[in-house]
């Protein structure tokens, strides 16, 4: 960071710095510590919404799991963006900033704590650590608007439109039973119109490069939680004889799958889209738009999970098509949102702009095939073979 011109005689407070915006265009700026600290402790929440979500589907309760699965996940997820771009803009990393930071990763993991309880319905022990951080949000807006003039307004309806929402939240624990649902959708989506609010009277100095990366970073560590799930799964099916030559080709069929969605997701920089059309409504599509991609790579762990009980023969409430759902409908969600943020229907290169979604259908079509997770894999792999060979001598841009 840019530290802060001394005056003669005066004397460095490293415990405190004036939380000023920092420079848009700044050089090699990169994730910091804290921030990868952030990263690996939310990831947690993420691990554990995947283990719930399996054993929802396990069970034969897909309905309840995916939907207790995309309320947990948003709470997760939006903690997670929020101290992301607002670290973008204005990480000072003084005392104040990082004890804030820590009580937001006591949030975090307070969420984790209690999934398991939010898939049984019980969400209290869930809104006290997401309200726990969220006020975290507060206090660092607030000290925004208190040091930089110019981000005052922004960073005061940032402070106003959270604190309003979490008082919903709080009351969202006494609404009855048949409304919860409802209301979840309303006060994630007032939760999301806060930074378009804010933004839309002076937008804060995020950093496109750094926030390429955060978000590449999260997508790198979800993909780490996928595999360290799938190895879980098949460590314990192996456990079981006459099942290890199945599982060796599952295993293998699942890291085909893994290391085709790194590849087509890093495929292209990240930042590219952020820098080529700067505006409000390219960031916050492309910001808000992760959750899918997010979402979705964390499912793949639960379903291949389901598919390695399938094959060992774990599961006597399942058919075929239901054991290979929980695995190709996230594949298809992550192809089609890669290709929505980071290619485009209208790219240039047709191949890719078609490619992405046809291997889409195709990757839900093969949950009709003898092998689904196998197919999968090598529609996957097909796709990365036509985005190398399509855009072979092409500059990257």
């Amino acid at each position: 960071m840019t530290e802060q011109p001394l005056r003669p005689g005066s004397r460095l407070r490293v415990w405190y710095r004036p939380m000023r915006s920092r420079d848009r265009s700044e050089s090699h700026r990169v994730a910091t510590p804290l921030e990868l600290l952030f990263d690996l402790c939310f990831v947690v929440a993420v691990g554990q919404a995947a283990t719930s979500l399996h054993h929802a589907l396990a069970e034969g309760h897909a309905a309840h799991g995916v939907t207790s699965f995309a309320t947990v996940f948003f709470a997760v997820w939006w903690g997670w963006l929020n101290f992301s771009w607002f670290a973008s803009a204005f990480d000072t990393d003084d005392v104040p900033y990082r004890l804030a930071t820590l009580v937001q990763i006591a949030g975090g993991l307070t969420v984790a704590a209690s999934v398991p309880r939010a898939f049984d319905g019980d969400f209290r022990l869930m809104v006290i650590g997401y309200v726990l951080m969220r006020l975290a949000m507060v206090f660092q807006w607030l000290r925004a608007a208190r040091s930089d003039r110019g981000c005052r307004p922004a960073a005061l309806r940032y402070a106003t439109g959270i604190a309003v929402v979490q008082v919903l939240w709080i009351a969202y624990l006494w609404l009855p039973e048949g409304v919860r649902l409802a209301a979840f959708v309303v006060f994630a989506l007032l939760e999301m119109a806060v930074p378009v609010w804010a933004e839309s009277r002076h937008g804060t100095t995020w950093h496109p490069h750094h926030i390429a990366e955060r978000y590449g970073l999260f997508t790198l560590i979800v993909l780490g939680e996928v595999i360290l799930s799938a190895t879980n799964a098949i460590k314990e099916g192996a456990a079981e004889p006459g099942h290890v030559g199945a599982l060796v080709s599952l295993a293998a069929a699942g890291l085909v799958l893994v290391f085709s969605m790194w590849w087509l997701y890093f495929d292209r920089p990240g930042h590219a889209r952020l820098v080529r059309r700067p505006t409000m409504f390219t960031s916050m599509s492309w910001g808000y738009g992760h959750y899918f991609i997010f979402a979705s790579v964390a499912a793949v762990g639960a379903g291949l999970e389901v598919a390695v009980a399938y094959d060992t023969g774990t599961l006597h409430d399942l058919g075929g098509v239901a054991a290979a759902l929980p695995t190709t409908l996230p594949v298809a969600i992550f192809l089609l949102s890669v290709w929505l943020l980071h290619i485009g229907p209208t790219n240039e290169c047709r191949p890719i702009a078609i490619g992405f979604p046809v291997t889409a259908v195709l990757v839900v079509a093969a949950s009709f095939t003898p092998a689904p997770i196998h197919v999968a894999a090598v529609l996957a792999a097909a796709l990365v073979a036509l985005t190398v060979v399509a855009t072979h001598g092409q500059p990257q841009p």
